[in-house]
């Protein structure tokens, strides 16, 4: 168990952004928020490195969620998988504890772990998206709404690790929001 929990932290620690931009010759991580994920690789290399970042990240949590399955862990066991994977994304040993931002990652570990709850926050998400029209905006209240069903409905308690995993996503994302907020604000005063 606890070596799962630590592969799973070092399996995490594999940044397909960082790879990714190696293959394209450009450093992610001096080129606009610095971020290794999807977005800043789509952002800086354009579609085919969002979805091959994207895709990569999502795979590495799908890997655990699998890994922890075919050793017929506990459903508890396998959401704390879930989030050491999410931790290795975020604060990677080897490049000076600086990841990406989890999205990816945590939704690899989610559709594959609580299809349904997962599809309750895509369901919230493309609500409130529409109501918005701010895609930072609705994930974060998505995200929030799947860390409040970890704790209120019984068939989702065994998912609890994931709440503090998308607490820490939420904190990665603050300034996004602020940034997201700010810029509309200035759309209007023009």
């Amino acid at each position: 168990m606890y070596l799962y929990w630590l592969c799973s932290y070092l399996i995490g620690n594999i940044l397909t952004a960082w790879w990714v931009g190696k293959w394209k010759k450009t450093d992610l991580r001096v080129m606009r928020s610095g971020n290794l994920g999807a977005r800043n690789a789509g952002v800086v290399l354009g579609k085919q490195a969002f979805i091959l970042t994207f895709l990569g990240d999502a795979l590495k949590g799908t890997l655990i969620v699998y890994i922890g399955f075919y050793y017929h862990f506990s459903l508890e066991i396998i959401a704390i998988g879930g989030l050491f994977v999410i931790l290795g994304h975020l604060y990677p040993f080897w490049l000076k504890f600086k990841g990406g931002k989890g999205i990816a990652t945590f939704i690899g570990v989610a559709i594959f772990l609580t299809p349904l709850q997962f599809g309750v926050m895509a369901a919230c998400f493309f609500v409130i998206i529409a109501i918005l029209r701010s895609a930072t905006l609705s994930m974060i209240i998505a995200f929030a709404f799947y860390a409040i069903l970890c704790w209120i409905v019984p068939d989702f308690f065994h998912t609890w690790p994931l709440s503090f995993a998308v607490l820490i996503i939420l904190i990665r994302h603050r300034f996004d929001v602020e940034e997201s907020w700010g810029e509309r604000w200035w759309k209007k005063k023009d």
